[in-house]
């Protein structure tokens, strides 16, 4: 009978076994949590592949025969010891869910650009402290978590995402904003919490649909008055900054709703 769905998830194999590989029909794999240290080439015969989770092992470095799974929809590569990802992995063009949580990425080749279907980009609790401007590339993108890595600025084609729902931005060492962030106008959530933000751009007036804004724990003496313009805001978070006044048009978004903590 032909097999299309493979859990091994938490068996302890140490290794994969032989046979994974000779499942040619396999549509979805979870080898997750199994203490691998490697994964084969020959991982590139389950061209079917539309899931594939490899999280939670002790995996330093990937085969180049991704390219041949194209494909794979998701992808899951978390808690492992990455360094970097072969080139191959930037050709999935069908991906739109990747997710490379709590690795040691230092840097993202421009190539990322290219996984233009892409949805959704978890990236937190790595050692990122650039992006690449070929991410404006990733048109469909609609959530990027980028938690706890190293970043000092974000690029000014952060604002090119049209599709961004969620940019979260916690634990990072951020001082500042590129005005671009305004164009994001399908923006909901933008998470600063616990960064080195000293100031907020008036473009942020311009998030038309922006429900909750974390900007607590900077370094903020005074924030934009345009943020009084942000009609759907439900949540601003205040607290542990350096505010010299809360501006009295604080009073405005309470009355009209918004729930404010300063």
């Amino acid at each position: 009978m032909t097999q299309t769905y493979l859990d091994l998830y938490s068996q302890r194999l140490g290794k994969v076994p032989e046979t994974v590989w000779q499942n040619i029909e396999l549509e979805w794999l979870n080898l997750a949590d199994n203490g691998l240290r490697s994964i084969s080439e020959q991982i590139g015969k389950l061209a079917r592949l539309t899931m594939l989770d490899l999280g939670h092992n002790r995996l330093s470095s990937l085969p180049d025969a991704f390219d041949a799974l194209t494909h794979l929809r998701f992808l899951y590569l978390s808690n492992n010891r990455l360094r970097s990802v072969p080139p191959s992995l930037w050709s999935l063009k069908s991906l739109i869910y990747l997710n490379i949580t709590d690795n040691q990425l230092a840097s993202l080749p421009d190539e990322i650009g290219d996984l233009s279907n892409l949805i959704e980009l978890r990236l937190y609790n790595n050692l990122l402290t650039s992006l690449p401007e070929s991410m404006e590339q990733l048109a469909n993108l609609r959530e990027l978590h980028l938690m706890g890595n190293q970043l000092t600025s974000l690029p000014e084609s952060i604002g090119r995402l049209k599709n961004l729902r969620k940019l979260m931005l916690e634990g990072n060492k951020l001082e500042s904003l590129p005005d671009s962030i305004g164009n994001l106008k399908h923006l909901t959530d933008l998470d600063l919490r616990n960064n080195r933000v000293r100031e907020v751009s008036s473009a942020i007036g311009k998030l038309k649909n922006l429900r909750f804004l974390d900007l607590r724990a900077n370094q903020l003496t005074e924030l934009p008055a345009s943020i009084v313009k942000l009609a759907n805001l439900e949540k601003l978070d205040l607290r542990w900054n350096k505010l010299l006044a809360i501006p009295e048009w604080i009073t405005k978004l309470e009355h009209r709703g918004c729930i404010v903590y300063t």
